[in-house]
């Protein structure tokens, strides 16, 4: 089957010519304008960025998994882009973003231990939980282990020995600071970001934005380490016999997960628990959502809890509510968008993800409706729009985005939906 096949077989049955033509084309963004394949390598450069995220080219093959059991164009870019991917955890695991070649070039006058392969190195939790969440999905779902190496096993004790490092950040080697630039693109603190206290959960520099963190423990992100250090003790155990490391990811895990239970949730006012964003373990929090996943909005997407949990309920009422900063309601869309972008900017991406999160499929509709009537007529998702004018928007060409917004016409569509 080839992957065009697969977009065709959802696409007949939409009604709507716009938003079918709009989800071929979404569907086959990825594939056919940010995979540079060769043999057994893979790597996905997020659009009009010539360089690799390990978060953003993992979400941008996502929709692919379910076909590549039967799409040998689907096997073949999922199997490279992990060795890829756990290449460049080795080659260091702070790193964020990285280039096809040791050719310097990117974010080279950072003051961090920087390298020629190396395009950014902000260090975010997520950048490490992505290629995990790839290779296990890949694993069950195309039933091969294929790229589950020794290179593989090894990059998994790597990103627990970072995680355990970072659990007490103040005796962390990683250091990042960017001069001259905007205050998110850089840590205070000489480079060591703000204090925090030991709580359990493991730090992050930034965010899935790319942005600071205002306080080091990221509870979406946390929450995200949660899951794939689950999907690991499987494989630890199914593939590897590796009980080392699946003590270790056990042992990790159950620490993560107690700190986000004792320092992750705050009360409204009528007395009722809601996730914060951020928080420091010594009292101060940050509430708020972000549209880059993993974002509070997206707990149940990710896996660590179900969509009717309370305490998820009560966070997703704020988040998508004026108490969040980065909820915008506007004449043309409302929705949540990010510090990242300028204000009244909302995110496709979080749009799609509050379809995907919905058990309501009228809700689920109207999103997509939504999506097609922002796209200011060039039939993709974009970064961010303004919510009054979606012809005002930023990046062009932007593959997550439209990835995710095929995920959830396929999940709609497969639920019984019609368009």
């Amino acid at each position: 089957m080839k992957l065009s096949d697969a977009a065709a077989s959802y696409a007949e049955k939409i009604k709507d010519e716009k938003i079918k033509k709009m989800f071929t084309q979404c569907f086959m963004s990825t594939y056919e304008t940010t995979v540079q394949l060769e043999g057994d390598d893979c790597f996905v450069i997020t659009g009009d960025i010539p360089a690799m995220w390990l978060r953003d080219s993992s979400a941008q093959v996502n929709h692919y998994i379910p076909f590549a059991k039967q799409s040998e164009e689907a096997f073949n870019v999922i199997n490279g882009l992990v060795r890829r991917q756990m290449k460049c955890i080795l080659a260091d695991a702070y790193a964020n973003a990285f280039n096809r070649e040791a050719n310097g070039k990117g974010h080279q006058k950072d003051k961090t231990e920087m390298s020629p392969f190396v395009w950014e190195r902000k260090y975010e939790i997520d950048s490490l939980c992505y290629p995990v969440k790839l290779a296990y999905r890949f694993w069950r779902e195309a039933d091969t282990a294929v790229h589950l190496t020794e290179e593989t096993r090894k990059a998994f004790y790597r990103i627990i020995e970072l995680w355990t490092v970072e659990q007490n950040h103040a005796a962390s080697p990683y250091y990042f600071r960017r001069p001259f630039k905007r205050k998110s693109d850089t840590l205070s603190h000489k480079g060591k970001g703000a204090p925090v206290s030991y709580t359990g959960m493991t730090w992050s520099g930034f965010r899935p934005s790319d942005d600071s963190c205002m306080y080091g423990y990221l509870v979406p992100a946390n929450m995200f380490a949660v899951v794939v250090l689950g999907y690991m003790i499987e494989i630890a155990g199914e593939v590897y016999k590796d009980n080392t490391l699946k003590e270790k990811a056990e042992k990790l895990r159950g620490e993560i997960k107690e700190g986000i239970e004792k320092y992750a949730a705050v009360k409204d006012g009528d007395g009722k628990s809601f996730y914060a964003y951020e928080t420091d373990g010594m009292g101060n929090y940050n509430l708020m959502d972000d549209a880059n996943v993993p974002s509070l909005l997206s707990l149940p997407y990710l896996g660590y809890c179900s969509a009717d949990d309370e305490i998820y309920k009560n966070t997703r009422a704020f988040i998508l509510s004026k108490g969040n900063p980065y909820y915008f309601e506007g004449e043309r869309a409302r929705g949540i968008g990010s510090p990242h972008t300028p204000k009244d900017h909302i995110w496709p991406i979080a749009l799609s993800m509050q379809g995907l999160t919905s058990g309501d499929r009228g809700e689920m509709l109207s999103i997509i409706r939504t999506l097609a009537d922002t796209d200011a007529d060039t039939g993709f998702m974009h970064e961010s729009f303004h919510k009054d004018k979606p012809e005002k928007f930023t990046r062009e060409w932007f593959s997550w985005a439209n990835t995710l917004f095929a995920e959830l016409i396929i999940k709609y569509l497969s639920e019984g939906g019609e368009i």
